[in-house]
């Protein structure tokens, strides 16, 4: 029988590559570690990339595993499935992980200006109802800016067609610079910009794909400079209730 909730948080408190700062406590409790994670945390000069919204942390520990000159952290509010990665980073002795458990709306807090190389959103919920809520949505990105280096990478890999196609209007709308886009992760040719998507697989994301749902990704720049405009532009919702997310509304489409 796996541990509770309440026996995964106890861990945590004492995991040295875990820093929880959930929004309730954030405003009294001052970040020091803000513009210092390569010194403070990491003790190294290398890239950081954060992946939000990291579940798990699957990716996260992947990711780590498979580019231990590059430094990651894994973002999420969920301390129980959190646990997951930062015990198999513990256990694997990975020294380029970390995970910050707070509230993504505040993730400026955390990073100073021009801290983070690369950003990836895997499997985020669409949040089909609320633009706001999208982490691919402007909202977002201009929270990103300030600690993504200028021109920095975002990564997104989804299930929904729905996140995927708001977030190419998104992109093209604004005239991001893009440089991969697919519909079928999996079904595309072998092509290099594709490689590191297709790398690592999750628990989830093979059980999308056994269920015939297609695998999207797309990454693009987001630069410094430059207002960024929503897309204002009906989407049809995605016809299917995807793992751990509220059932779609009665709704066809949403901008």
């Amino acid at each position: 029988m796996g541990k509770g909730k309440l026996a995964k948080f106890a861990d945590m408190e004492r995991y040295e590559n875990v820093f929880q700062y959930p929004y309730s406590v954030v405003s009294d409790v001052p970040f020091d570690m803000k513009g210092c994670w390569r010194q403070q945390y990491f003790h190294n000069d290398n890239p950081i990339v954060l992946e939000l919204g990291c579940g798990k942390g699957e990716y996260t520990v992947g990711l780590a595993e498979r580019y231990p000159d590059i430094n990651f952290i894994g973002v999420d509010i969920k301390g129980a499935r959190m646990w997951t990665g930062a015990t198999d980073a513990l256990e694997k002795g990975l020294k380029n992980v970390a995970f910050l458990r707070t509230n993504i709306e505040i993730i400026d807090r955390f990073f100073a200006s021009d801290e983070v190389q690369e950003i990836w959103l895997t499997f985020s919920d669409p949040q089909m109802k609320n633009p706001r809520k999208r982490l691919s949505s402007t909202f977002f990105m201009e929270r990103y800016r300030h600690f993504l280096v200028d021109g920095g990478i975002v990564h997104l890999k989804t299930d929904s067609n729905f996140l995927f196609t708001y977030t190419s209007y998104m992109v093209d709308l604004n005239k991001l610079p893009l440089l991969e886009r697919t519909t079928d992760l999996y079904g595309e040719p072998e092509k290099e910009g594709l490689q590191l998507p297709r790398a690592i697989q999750t628990y989830y994301e093979s059980m999308w794909r056994s269920r015939g749902i297609s695998i999207k990704y797309m990454s693009f720049r987001l630069a410094h400079k430059g207002e960024l405009s929503e897309p204002e532009i009906e989407i049809e919702l995605d016809d299917y209730r995807s793992y751990h997310r509220d059932k779609r509304s009665s709704k066809q489409t949403a901008k």
